[in-house]
């Protein structure tokens, strides 16, 4: 067991009035968001998806905001303090390939089925044990992760402001609940949208200012590599198979584990992402969203990487026993060293946006796949459309509550980015198993997707909790751990999809239309719309630029 999750008690903030004023003007006109998008909620179609009517700009910074949690902030930026420069593989290789591939090859499915969430295409493509299964894998994985959200920002506020976390979690809750209920998703994604901008505005000071207090990244570099080696500060060095690294992972593991099945099982199935390009006005639109997000998802690696190496130059022993501050610690260190008033207030305010970004993502795909998925499809059927919407309102309500019992969880996790894929490797990693089989081969029988969800996610978890956790096998990290957990799922699914298939009748080849590569569906024909020959709409120039540019940026720090 880890040191557990709590920021260190000297980290409190010189906080004043224009700073709180500062967060007081953003909670205003977070409500204010969702007020305004509650008139346009009318149908359960614009609770749960904007009505299909988004353009592409807003859906792709919704898309990226979504995933600027606090796993994102605190936890990459632990990351680098521990890790190194080792953080760039979750950027360049563990999501930029698997976002150009969603949009590129997966959203004309999910778009073109018309389908509300990535459970329901389960249903389509395979049976009813399948989706309800999916359904509840996904809604329970979707609280536990909006539960580290919140618990990381009752953490960092108690730490920051002294606030008690009672009150931190309430006011976070409360206002997440209030403007996902009062508008729905349009209000969830316009706000991603609004704290896209202020989370920019905190990180960016910090990494100026924390360069400048190290004498920039020559000073950087030339420290860490004299303190921790030289492969600390390079992507790859120290990664053949045999060799040690901070990581604890080689180059076969990374690329496997971290740039395919965890990647693509978080960016291709989590609804949470998922769901923002369903609520784009088109097909193009559509695919177009995580590709305009893959565009600053490169450079956003550079935000939250550079505090945590500059973390751990000015505090040589963080994370281990000779100091009080833990790899967690080291956005809010940098903050309290070095940022005045003003810019304290905008820095505080963008990181309970990220924290609020990252739970209402969370929230807002819980309440579509809990109403559509399971309340509508097996306990209340054929209701009136408005029982639906309320009904959504009410869940949204019990998922927020839901995620304050689960926030604890994350405690025993010294870093949260270890905890978060964790949960990836359990939940995610088998439904992409059972996704790109049931995608890319027809005769993937009705019975084997539930099958394969089954033997996937019971593998991963055998692996963690058993093999590594039990020490039957020597796995140098949890990093490491996560990677060979998410591995043995995804070849576990697939083995059991494939056997399934094999002893079972696949689903008639009509049911398959826009269903499995190859085919089409009246959606995924659908002609683009006037000006869409213009090149920042074609998602094919997009997708592929967006590799190229991360591929790219490796080059610098690979020697």
């Amino acid at each position: 067991m880890q040191t557990p999750t709590y920021l260190a008690a000297e980290l409190r903030l010189p906080t004043n009035w224009l700073d709180y004023t500062i967060l007081g003007i953003y909670f205003v006109v977070v409500l204010g968001i969702g007020l305004a998008a509650r008139r346009s909620v009318k149908t359960s179609l614009d609770f749960f998806l904007s009505g299909r009517s988004l353009p592409a700009w807003v859906t792709g910074l919704a898309f990226i905001a979504a995933n600027l949690g606090a796993t994102e902030i605190l936890g990459m930026a632990a990351n680098s303090a521990q890790y190194g420069v080792y953080t760039t593989h979750w950027y360049w290789i563990g999501a930029i390939p698997a976002m150009v591939f969603l949009g590129l090859v997966m959203m004309p499915f999910y778009y073109g089925s018309k389908v509300r969430s990535v459970p329901e295409f389960l249903l389509l493509r395979f049976d009813k044990a399948a989706h309800l299964l999916s359904a509840i894998l996904f809604a329970a994985a979707a609280i536990l992760i909006a539960g580290v959200n919140l618990y990381a920002l009752a953490i960092v506020v108690e730490a920051l402001l002294g606030w008690p976390q009672w009150v931190a979690i309430v006011v976070a809750g409360f206002f997440v609940l209030a403007y996902i209920t009062l508008g729905g998703l349009s209000s969830a994604i316009y706000n991603e949208v609004l704290q896209f901008f202020v989370i920019l505005a905190a990180l960016i000071p910090i990494t100026v200012l924390g360069l400048k207090s190290v004498g920039g990244w020559d000073g950087l570099s030339d420290s860490l590599t004299e303190s921790r080696g030289d492969d600390f500060m390079t992507a790859w060095g120290g990664t053949g198979i045999g060799s040690d690294n901070p990581l604890g992972a080689n180059w076969l593991t990374i690329v496997l584990g971290l740039g395919f099945v965890l990647s693509f099982g978080y960016w291709t199935t989590n609804f949470a992402e998922v769901q923002r390009a369903l609520s784009a006005k088109n097909l193009s639109a559509a695919q177009r969203t995580p590709l305009i997000a893959a565009f600053p998802k490169i450079f956003i690696v550079f935000l939250v990487m550079i505090p945590g190496l500059v973390a751990a130059v000015m505090v040589p022993a963080i994370g281990t026993g000779d100091s009080d501050l833990q790899y967690n610690d080291a956005i809010p260190y940098l903050m309290q060293q070095l940022l005045p008033n003003g810019v304290l207030g905008i820095a505080v305010t963008g990181l309970l946006a990220a924290f609020m970004a990252g739970m209402a993502a969370n929230v807002s795909s819980f309440n579509t796949v809990f109403t559509t998925d399971i309340w509508a499809k097996y306990v209340v059927k054929h209701r009136e459309d408005g029982y639906y919407v309320r009904f959504g309102r009410l869940i949204t309500a019990i998922g927020v509550l839901a995620s304050i019992g689960t926030a604890f969880l994350a405690s025993s996790f010294s870093n949260i980015m270890s905890y978060l894929q964790t949960l990836f490797s359990f939940f995610n990693v088998p439904m992409f198993v059972v996704f790109i089989i049931g995608m890319f081969w027809k005769r993937a029988s009705m019975k084997s997707g539930f099958w394969g969800l089954i033997a996937g996610t019971t593998a991963a978890m055998v692996n963690y909790f058993v093999i590594y956790k039990q020490g039957i096998i020597d796995i140098p990290s949890d990093q490491g751990a996560n990677f060979v957990s998410a591995i043995a799922g995804f070849v576990a699914g697939a083995v059991v999809m494939v056997a399934v298939s094999l002893f079972t009748a696949p689903k008639p080849t009509e049911e398959l239309q826009g269903l499995v590569y190859g085919t089409r569906s009246p959606g995924m024909a659908e002609p683009p719309a006037e000006g869409d020959d213009a090149w920042y709409r074609k998602p094919a120039l997009l997708g592929w630029g967006a590799v190229i540019l991360a591929a790219a940026c490796y080059i610098p720090f690979s020697f």
